[in-house]
Order: C-alpha cells, then structure tokens, then sequence
C-alpha cells in the first residue's frame, strides 16, 4: 500500500490505519511537527520526503527494510548517524531547496562516514549537503557505490568521484 501526504496544514502526523501494510510513502511539504510516526511503518521500502521537520534523524533509523530515500530539505539535520541502520538502501538522495542553490545555503552534517559504509547502497546524491571540509573522501571508501551526484563541493573534490561511476557515460557531476 502506498501513503500519500502532500501539503497537509495540520501540526501532526495522522494516524496510519495499518501501518505494516504500508510500503510506500510521500510525505510531500506537510506542515507537521515532526515524521516520528514514520517509524510505525516498518515494512517501508521506499520512502519520500519533502521539508523534513526533526533535528535528528532517529525516526527513520528502525526502518530496516528501506531501499529508497529521497529527502529535500532537512534543514534542521546534522548528523547522519541514524541512517546507517538502513543497511539495504540502495539509492539515496538528500537535497537542500533548489532555491539556497542560488543564495550558497547548505545543510551542514558532521560526517558522511555513516552513509557510505551502508553495504548496499547504490546510489548518492547529495546537494548542498556537506561535511565540514567538502571533503569525498569518505564517498570514496564505499564498495557498493556505482553513481554519485554532488553540488555545493569544490571542482577538485568532484573530480575525485569521477572515477565512482562505472556506467556508460559520465555521472553529470556538478560543483
């Protein structure tokens, strides 16, 4: 089953009448307080959001079966520790508004050891979020990673990850 939230004005999350049954999820710029409840839906295995409301990412972390994750805007994020629990997630996407691309805004984090030593992960995109030295390195330690996306990093750091992709044309990195 798939839930669909988009644009929702109430403070808090709603009740999920069979939570288990959900596999699917789009919580799409709700106005809630926090996505706690999220971590009823622990059959999950793709999951979107969009304005992302909690300081920590702890709500996601029991979602084991996640393979998917998309989050646009997780302003209040630092620290991506919790993810590191979601070891059968394939793709991940974490992006600040398309609008702080032109002001220079980015969502700091202390590290991305966390999600690059996830086992199965596939596919990274970042933009605009950077550890503190906008640094690769890390992405460069994983063994499943076969496509990274990046902006908000130096153009040498960039070029460092070309080597990551192994398909048939270039990644489309930008800086």
């Amino acid at each position: 089953m798939h839930l669909e939230l988009e644009r929702d004005t109430a403070k808090s999350f709603p009740p999920v009448d069979d939570p288990v049954s959900v596999t699917s999820a789009r919580v799409w710029m709700c106005k809630y307080r926090s996505l706690a409840p999220l971590a009823a839906l622990t059959n999950l295995r793709v999951l979107e959001i969009a304005n992302y409301p909690d300081p920590t990412l702890d709500p996601l972390a029991s979602l084991s079966e996640l393979e998917e994750l998309r989050i646009l805007h997780l302003p209040k994020v630092d620290d991506l520790a919790p993810l590191s629990r979601l070891v059968r997630l394939h793709r991940l996407a974490l992006a600040t508004l398309p609008g702080w691309d032109a002001s220079g805004k980015v969502t700091q984090v202390h590290s991305l050891d966390p999600i690059t030593q996830l086992p199965s992960l596939e596919r990274l995109e970042l933009y605009g979020v950077v550890p503190p030295d906008r640094s690769v390195e890390s992405i460069l330690q994983s063994r499943s990673l076969r496509e990274v996306r990046v902006s908000k990093y130096p153009r040498a750091e960039v070029t460092r990850l070309l080597p990551v992709w192994f398909g048939p044309s270039p990644p489309g990195l930008s800086h």
